[in-house]
């Protein structure tokens, strides 16, 4: 016979497995990037072409390498330099931030049959 205590560990464990298993589920390989400047689309890049985005705005200046599908923060006038310190992202909903600069830069994943809003932007 189960007592109150069994139930509640039963269903802490059944919680945690849950929590883990859907923070655990394997990401999926970004496609393109999205670059936003103080909350505009700056512009959309594939992963898959290697390529250097600078980004030279009101706010400052930054440098985005996009290289062997995973796309890095290489150049920042920022006075902290926080954004630089960010692993290279590739994986869907991995982002990397420059707050003094406003910018934020994401990897995507292209949905089926979608087409990309804007394909690049150049300034």
């Amino acid at each position: 016979m189960l007592r109150k205590k069994d139930g509640i560990l039963i269903a802490c464990v059944i919680i945690v497995a849950a929590v883990l298993a859907t923070a655990l589920r394997p990401q999926d390989e970004g496609e393109r990037l999205r670059i936003t400047v103080n909350g505009v689309v700056y512009g959309e890049y594939a992963l898959s072409e290697n390529r250097t985005i600078e980004v030279c705005g009101e706010w400052g200046y930054n440098q985005i390498v996009i290289s062997a599908g995973a796309a890095y923060m290489a150049e920042a006038d920022c006075p902290d330099k926080y954004c630089m310190e960010y692993e290279p992202i590739s994986k869907e909903g991995q982002v990397i931030v420059c707050l003094p600069h406003r910018l934020v830069v994401e990897a995507l994943v292209q949905e089926d049959g979608a087409v990309p809003e804007v394909d690049a932007v150049s300034r």
